[in-house]
């Protein structure tokens, strides 16, 4: 597709293979981690206006998906044989094609901004001042009219972040539908020698405030995926028996007591 001319004197390239970005085989890389990775769609690839030097690439995957670890290998390998910096989100939810302009947006004015890009205070959609630059806003702006509609059970999104010593970010978060049912939703977010331009644990929690909020949108035309509070606790105490792995510990023990709120 044509680049367009994106901020700051980028231009942005979407839909271009791995394979043509590179252009052969980088010395150190399997044929077979070629031939997976050489074939992979970058959804966005930033360059340089004046040279078309890529800068970095943001790319989108569903964790869920079969074989998606391997491809998610093989992709990083070969990016990083190359240096080629690399982005990448996955959720089952959020997609380059609905929600990539806007993400791929958000990053490039937060890493032209600075690590304060998150905290800037505004005006809402909804008319309520609050952060701007929190992706998950307008979802909880939802969830609040739902509940006044009486369509969802409690009006407010949870969520937690974490980051994984030496791995992605992830982001949680969830929203009771009806009693004893959640809307539930994880983001995982790698930055490979690049940064997003915010702390990376606290856009993945924001995207997945964002999914929860694509979720609502369509609940109408199909029946949600539900998991009981037993599921999202289990998954939890996981975390926190992990806490070694995580940077910053697991600062959420209060979501494992026995607290109405934190149901």
């Amino acid at each position: 597709m044509t680049p367009t001319i994106a901020r700051a004197g980028r231009r942005v390239h979407t839909g271009r293979r791995l394979g043509q970005v590179i252009g052969r085989k980088p010395t150190g890389v399997t044929a077979g981690q070629w031939n997976t990775a050489g074939s992979v769609v970058l959804d966005y690839l930033v360059t340089d206006a004046a040279t078309d030097r890529p800068e970095f690439a943001l790319l989108f995957t569903d964790d869920t998906a079969g074989g998606a670890a391997r491809v998610t290998r093989m992709t990083t390998a070969v990016c990083d044989a190359v240096g080629l910096p690399l982005i990448r989100i996955g959720s089952p939810t959020l997609t380059a094609a609905h929600h990539g302009d806007q993400i791929m947006g958000y990053v490039l004015d937060a890493r032209e901004f600075g690590v304060d890009y998150r905290d800037i205070v505004g005006r809402l959609p909804d008319g309520r001042t609050g952060y701007v630059n929190d992706l998950s806003s307008v979802a909880r702006a939802a969830a609040v009219d739902a509940y006044s509609a009486r369509e969802v059970f409690d009006p407010i999104i949870r969520g937690i972040r974490v980051r994984w010593a030496g791995g992605p970010a992830e982001g949680w978060a969830w929203l009771q539908l009806r009693e004893g049912g959640y809307v539930f939703e994880r983001v995982r977010l790698a930055e490979h020698r690049t940064t997003c331009g915010v702390p990376a644990d606290r856009l993945a929690e924001d995207l997945a405030g964002a999914a929860i909020g694509q979720r609502l949108k369509v609940r109408d035309s199909a029946e949600p995926d539900l998991v009981d509070h037993a599921t999202i606790e289990a998954g939890l105490r996981d975390l926190s028996a992990r806490r070694a792995e995580l940077l910053d510990g697991f600062p959420y023990e209060h979501l494992l007591a026995d607290q109405p709120a934190a149901r």
